[in-house]
Order: C-alpha cells, then sequence, then structure tokens
C-alpha cells in the first residue's frame, strides 16, 4: 500500500532539476520527460520512480511469463525495460553479435518513491514503510541550490567515438539487404549501425541533461540500474494502455531541420509527400494493424492518424497513429508480448526481417530499440521506443549510441547514410561538448 500526498513547488521547472539530481543517491532511477510535449494520450508530464523495494531482473528465456508473474505479484506500479533481444523469447530467434553494453535482457522494479508531475502539482506516493520520509525528502529536493545540478562534477576526457560499421560496409550491407526485398524475402527492414566509445568517462546525468536540452523530446529518459545507464531523447511511443483502449504510434520518416523558417517548412512539406517516406510508414502502420489485432476486440483496430508529419528540436518526423480496444480479461503483459519488438525497429514481414537483420547487423542491439517504461496498479501501461539514445556501462567504461532507418526498394544506400547521420548528430554533440 501507498501513501499519497500533493506538492505544489514554487517554480515546477526547477523542481524538476532539483529532484532529478537528488534520485542519483538510488542505484535504481527511471526518469520519464515529456518536455511539456502535449497530445490527447498523455497522463503525466514528468515521472520519477526511485529506490527498489522489489525487482525483476532475467536473460529472455520466458521473460514475458517472469514479468507476468512479477506485475500479478506486486499489484503495484513496476517500472523498467525490455530490450530488443527479448525476440527471442517471443520468435525461434537469436542474438550472437557483439554486445559491449550486457545489460540484462529485461529489468522491472518496485519504486519505494513514486513521484507524478502534473501541470504544477506533483502526486507523491511512498510505500508505507517509507512515508515518514515525504517531509525530509521534500525538504531535501528544495534545498538543492539549482546552480550545483549543472555544475560539472568533475573533468572528463574527451569521447573518442568509433564507427562499428564504415562507410562502404554500410553500402555493402545495405545492397545485401536491397537484395532480399528485390528477392521477395521482405518489404522494409530496419538496419542499424552503432557508434562507440571504450575506456570513457562520462557523467551520465549531466550528458542526459544536455542531450534532453538540444532535444526536449516527449520520450526522454534518464535511467540507471547499477552501473547501467539509458540516457535517451525519444520522440516515440511504443504502446500504451489506457482503461480498455490500447494506442500505438509508430515513427516511420525522418527530415532534417532549418533555421531558415522558410525552408523549414519546405523540408517539412517535402517529407509529408515523399513517396517513399510514407510508403515506410504506411507498411510499418499495416504490421502495427496486425500486431494489435492479437488481442482486440473484432472489429475495434483502428488508424486515427496516417502519415502526419511532427517538428522536435532536430529532426521533423512522420508519425502514424493506431489504437484498439481489448476486453478486461486480457492480462496487459499479453498485449506487449504479442507486439514485440515494435514494428517500427523491425520491418515486415517481421520475423523474416528480424532474421536478416541478425545476419547484417554487427552487434546485439539490447535495450537499443527496446523499451522503457511503466505498468501501473490498475492495469494501464506506457512504453517508449528508445531510439536517439546514449547507452552506458560505468563498471566496463563502454558507451554505445546506434541508429537506423528504414530500407525499402527505393532505398538508395547514400541517402540511408546521410539519414543516419544526421539522428546520430544530437548524440555525437553532446558528447563532444566541453
Amino acid at each position: 500500500m501507498r501513501t499519497t500526498t500533493f506538492h505544489k513547488p514554487k517554480d515546477i521547472e526547477v523542481f524538476k532539476q532539483n529532484i532529478l539530481f537528488w534520485s542519483q543517491q538510488f542505484d535504481d532511477i527511471v526518469w520519464l520527460d515529456s518536455n511539456q510535449h502535449k497530445d490527447q494520450y498523455s497522463s503525466y508530464d514528468a515521472v520519477l520512480a526511485v529506490d527498489a523495494f522489489t525487482a525483476l531482473k532475467t536473460d529472455y528465456f520466458d521473460a514475458f511469463e517472469n514479468l507476468k508473474d512479477y506485475y500479478s505479484s506486486t499489484k503495484d506500479w513496476i517500472f523498467g525495460y525490455l530490450t530488443y533481444d527479448l525476440k527471442n523469447t517471443v520468435e525461434k530467434l537469436s542474438s550472437n553479435n557483439f554486445d559491449g553494453l550486457n545489460f540484462p535482457d529485461l529489468y522491472f522494479f518496485q519504486p519505494k518513491k513514486l513521484f507524478l508531475f502534473k501541470g504544477d502539482t506533483v502526486e507523491i506516493q511512498y510505500l508505507r514503510m517509507v512515508d515518514d520520509e515525504i517531509d525530509d525528502d521534500l525538504e531535501a529536493i528544495n534545498s538543492i541550490v539549482t546552480s550545483s545540478v549543472n555544475e560539472k562534477s568533475y573533468s572528463s576526457e574527451p569521447v573518442k567515438i568509433k564507427l562499428r560499421i564504415h562507410k562502404d560496409e554500410y553500402f555493402e550491407k545495405v545492397n545485401t539487404m536491397l537484395a532480399h526485398i528485390h528477392r521477395g524475402d521482405i518489404y522494409e527492414a530496419n538496419f542499424c549501425q552503432e557508434f562507440y566509445a571504450e575506456n570513457s568517462i562520462i557523467n551520465p546525468l549531466e550528458v542526459y541533461n544536455k542531450l534532453n536540452a538540444i532535444s526536449q523530446p516527449p520520450f526522454a529518459t534518464f535511467l540507471k540500474f547499477n552501473n547501467n545507464y539509458l540516457l535517451s531523447a525519444s520522440p516515440e511511443r511504443y504502446i500504451k494502455k489506457e482503461a480498455q483502449k490500447v494506442i500505438s504510434q509508430p515513427i516511420k520518416g525522418t527530415a532534417k531541420r532549418s533555421k531558415n523558417t522558410e525552408e523549414d517548412e519546405l523540408l517539412k512539406n517535402t517529407l509529408s509527400k515523399d513517396n517513399k517516406e510514407r510508403s515506410e510508414n504506411i507498411m510499418i502502420v499495416d504490421l502495427v494493424r496486425n500486431d494489435l489485432s492479437k488481442t482486440a476486440e473484432k472489429g475495434s483496430v483502428k488508424v486515427e492518424e496516417l502519415c502526419k508529419v511532427y517538428s522536435f528540436m532536430q529532426v521533423h518526423q512522420m508519425i502514424s497513429t493506431v489504437t484498439s480496444m481489448v476486453s478486461e480479461e486480457v492480462h496487459p503483459v499479453d498485449i506487449i508480448k504479442t507486439t514485440f519488438p515494435m514494428g517500427s525497429m523491425t520491418g515486415a514481414p517481421k520475423i523474416s526481417a528480424m532474421k536478416i537483420i541478425e545476419d547484417l547487423e554487427e552487434i546485439k542491439r539490447g535495450l537499443y530499440s527496446g523499451s522503457v517504461g511503466y505498468f501501473t496498479p490498475n492495469g494501464d501501461f506506457d512504453f517508449n521506443v528508445i531510439i536517439r539514445s546514449i547507452l552506458y556501462n560505468a563498471s566496463n567504461k563502454y558507451l554505445s549510441y546506434s541508429v537506423g532507418g528504414a530500407i525499402t526498394a527505393q532505398s538508395d544506400p547514400l541517402k540511408e547514410y546521410e539519414e543516419c547521420l544526421i539522428k546520430a548528430k544530437a548524440m555525437r554533440e553532446v558528447l563532444e561538448m566541453k
């Protein structure tokens, strides 16, 4: 059981900065920030969950069944992540590529302390065993001097970024994927490449704050689990459940931004009319419709929005919204299991695409193109897509960010490569900032 109270900070933005700084003392942190993006499916402006009371850590084998048992037994809020490699428990697939990060395949925890931000108010929910700490914690959070939040805790060495796949090799691999498409093995597949750094020491909170400041996405995430970190500027929702309604919002289609207003508007309009980008998006919408139909009530799957272009700080994105209705008998975890991994990061047909991806990519994706989110006690959930993200294992000093693009019959390898560089720009910038 939880004790609930409400707090109205003098300045909600300062309180957000302070509470994230305050949270760093804990081994388990999930911070989700919408950066004031409002859509019809927003539940909270930001959420912070810290300090595990119970936790589930497992590899892919029977991962969803273990998660179902864990969620059913806690009957509480749980926060955590699903790595892309859970595909191996959903289908007869494997992940044998190099893994420099070594994150567990699935991790969820039941937080002792939970903060839910909405408007100018913070709803605070503490487990009864720690509810006597609410006042002291609020005093500690409010007494943090904001300038200290932004100061560097130490001088870190410049991060030396390396490419896992070089340009010529990237072209070869994309051409191999195009051969699969022309042969009819797949229609589309998301092909990803890694940028990485070894023997790197960073201040994760500082890097996250920089990344969030230049991207300001609707699904920003700071995740810490012991010495494993995710610093994410994700613009994409994977899936959400609100009462009996399920919402999925795949992104397919990217264009750069321009500081010139007229040119920026032209780039946006060009993206909205681009046949290749639209066909990419529509193929994934069909895949998402099919995935949602596995748990949906008959005839309830709808495309509410098709190929609408939204503008973010770094890029324009083409987003569609697909919804369904589910009966109360459907377990929330089963909705995720039957749609995972998300279509926007795999391809169509999904299983064939995942096999080809595994053959051509050089790394185990891990948390990249997986998901972070939460389940509520009443069966709702909300999960993002882990893209535009830096992953860091502080124990082995390995840092990684990956980017990818959808390869279709109309793909030009050079344009795909350039799109990857656009997507990688924000991550590279924050790591090279001094």
